[in-house]
């Protein structure tokens, strides 16, 4: 439990998220942006940067707000239940990473939100770590090696830089490319928003860090858990605009929410995410006081499968009880539901954590 001057920060955090994603706000701007490049706002990227959200998890010696991983999935929660396209958590990772590199020289112009960059960490498609995809392959080894490939890279077309991982010598090196070093191939997503593959040329990029390896899972961990928080914002709030739906629509002379079949559904979606809200939050205590590794691994993959699980249920069921209005592009609950078929594979797909939940089970 958290005593009452956390839960206190906890909700400025919250209401904080109010500047940008108002509870009752509407989703125009989010489909404006959809199948645009870069897909957000960089003047809401600078309003984060002035709440000092992309920092959040930093020290304060370090340009951060020194704020909990608790306070930071209370803020995710938020966005996700606005849908906002602003790539928040991607960009604090970066951050993160970068606070820890010997050259540091980007990082206050990325907290300031002048600067953009995304690390660039994985290789394979469904990866829970940045190793994963590396060992024995063709990246291990970069000087000399043959071209290196990165996958499902954020912020494509927003001209930032990338922070780019790789393997050598038993240690992870961490080069800092300019956007134009690496071959780039935008690819759309289901929500309407952009991911890259990037090619990158061996030689590219200069050294900035060479032994990020500890500093790189932790700070993946951290993004994957506040996806599972985007998540369950995403789903709670797709959730109720459904409760809404069936009080209001009526057939047969009364709304549907009085037929039992829906009660029993809405029912078991509820229990889903009272499950999913107590692995979020109960993961994020458990970062907070400084779990081990093996141990963070683990609640961050139960939390991480759960929501992404949950997410994508409510989204299914939301437009099944929607009918056919569910499945038209003009209604917004199809907005949550493209957006939760997105979001559920970052930092890793459910089946992917609950493999890696399952070889660490014995660290809960």
């Amino acid at each position: 439990m958290l005593d009452e001057d956390r839960n206190d920060f906890i909700r400025m955090t919250r209401d904080s998220a109010g500047a940008i994603a108002p509870r009752d706000g509407g989703l125009g701007r989010v489909r404006a942006l959809r199948y645009t490049s870069p897909g957000f706002d960089r003047a809401v990227w600078r309003q984060m940067a002035d709440l000092g959200w992309i920092g959040l998890r930093l020290p304060e010696e370090a340009g951060g707000a020194a704020m909990g991983m608790s306070e930071s999935v209370a803020l995710y929660e938020e966005l996700g239940r606005g849908l906002v396209p602003e790539p928040l958590i991607a960009g604090s990772l970066a951050a993160s990473v970068l606070a820890d590199a010997s050259d540091t020289a980007l990082l206050p112009g990325l907290l300031a939100g002048d600067t953009l960059a995304a690390l660039a960490w994985q290789s394979a498609t469904d990866a829970t770590g940045f190793m994963d995809g590396l060992v024995g392959g063709p990246v291990d080894g970069f000087v000399g090696g043959p071209m290196h490939q990165r996958v499902h890279v954020p912020m494509v077309g927003a001209d930032g830089h990338l922070l780019v991982p790789v393997r050598q010598g038993g240690r992870t090196l961490l080069l800092l490319l300019e956007p134009q070093e690496a071959e780039t191939t935008p690819v759309s997503r289901q929500d309407g928003s952009m991911v890259a593959t990037l090619r990158i040329p061996d030689g590219a990029g200069r050294v900035i860090a060479t032994d990020m390896g500890d500093a790189i899972d932790r700070a993946v961990d951290e993004a994957a858990l506040g996806t599972a928080a985007y998540l369950l914002g995403l789903a709670e709030h797709a959730f109720e605009i459904t409760l809404d739906y069936l009080k209001q629509r009526k057939q047969f002379g009364q709304p549907l929410a009085a037929f039992q079949a829906l009660q029993h559904r809405a029912a078991d979606i509820k229990i889903q995410l009272t499950l999913a809200r107590a692995s979020v939050e109960g993961a994020a205590i458990e970062l907070d006081r400084g779990a081990e590794p093996r141990r963070r691994a683990a609640v961050v993959s139960r939390a991480k499968a759960r929501t992404a699980d949950t997410a994508l249920l409510v989204g299914r069921e939301a437009v099944q009880m929607h009918g056919a209005i569910g499945y038209a592009d003009e209604h917004d609950i199809g907005l949550f539901t493209r957006k939760a078929m997105a979001v559920a594979n970052e930092f890793g797909s459910a089946l992917a954590h609950r493999r890696r939940f399952a070889a660490l089970d014995d660290y809960l």
